[in-house]
C-alpha cells in the first residue's frame, strides 16, 4: 500500500527557503534540512531529489513569491514614484525573514560556480529590470516623469541600486541611512 505524503510541499519548501536563506547553500547540511523542515530524509529525496534539487525548488518558489508581490504592487492605483518607493522600501521591511535577499545571496554565493543558479538569478534580475522599465514608461505616459528620461538606462540604474540596498540591509542597522539612500536614488526622477 502506497503511503501518502504527511506534509504540504509548499510549507516544507518555505522552511527550506528560510534555512538556505539564513545559512547559504554550502553551509546547510542535509541533516539540518531534515531537522528544520520536520520531514524524513527519504521524503526529501522522494519529493525533491538531492540537496541541489531542493535548493533549486526553494529558489524557484521564492522567486515566484517575489514576482507575485511585485505584480500586486504594480496593480495598485498609485503614482508611479510612490510605487517605486514602496518597491525599494519593501527591502527594509523584514517581518521575521533573514536579512538581505535569498536570490541575491544565492547569486553571490553560487553564481560563478553553478550555471543553473546563475541562470535563475539572471532571469529573476531581468524580470525585475523589466518591471522597473515598465514603471518608468507608465510614469512618462502619465506625465509624472519627463519624456526625455531613458527608461532602459534608468531601469539598469534602479536595478543596481536595488541590488545594492538588498545587500546592504544584511549589515546596516541605521534605518535613517537606508531611507536616505532610497530618497537619493529616487530623486533622479525629479
Amino acid at each position: 500500500m502506497a503511503r501518502y505524503k504527511e506534509f504540504e510541499v509548499n510549507e516544507v519548501l518555505d522552511k527550506a527557503i528560510q534555512l538556505f536563506w539564513m545559512q547559504g547553500y554550502e553551509k546547510t547540511s542535509m541533516q539540518e534540512l531534515v531537522d528544520f523542515m520536520g520531514i524524513h530524509r527519504k521524503s526529501i529525496y522522494d519529493t525533491f531529489g538531492d540537496k541541489h534539487a531542493l535548493f533549486m525548488n526553494a529558489l524557484q518558489r521564492y522567486e515566484a513569491i517575489q514576482n507575485n508581490k511585485m505584480r500586486l504592487l504594480v496593480d495598485k492605483q498609485e503614482p508611479v514614484k510612490e510605487l517605486m518607493r514602496q518597491f525599494f522600501e519593501s527591502t527594509l521591511q523584514k517581518k521575521g525573514d533573514p536579512q538581505g535577499c535569498f536570490i541575491v545571496n544565492s547569486g553571490v554565493e553560487l553564481g560563478l560556480l553553478d550555471p543553473e543558479v546563475a541562470s535563475l538569478v539572471e532571469d529573476s534580475y531581468s524580470k525585475t529590470e523589466k518591471l522597473l522599465y515598465n514603471l518608468i514608461l507608465i510614469g512618462q505616459q502619465t506625465g509624472e516623469f519627463e519624456a526625455q528620461l531613458d527608461p532602459e538606462a534608468l531601469s539598469h540604474y534602479f536595478m543596481n541600486a536595488w541590488l545594492g540596498l538588498r545587500t546592504m540591509v544584511k549589515t546596516a542597522t541605521n534605518q535613517e541611512k537606508l531611507s536616505g539612500i532610497i530618497n537619493t536614488t529616487l530623486s533622479i526622477l525629479d
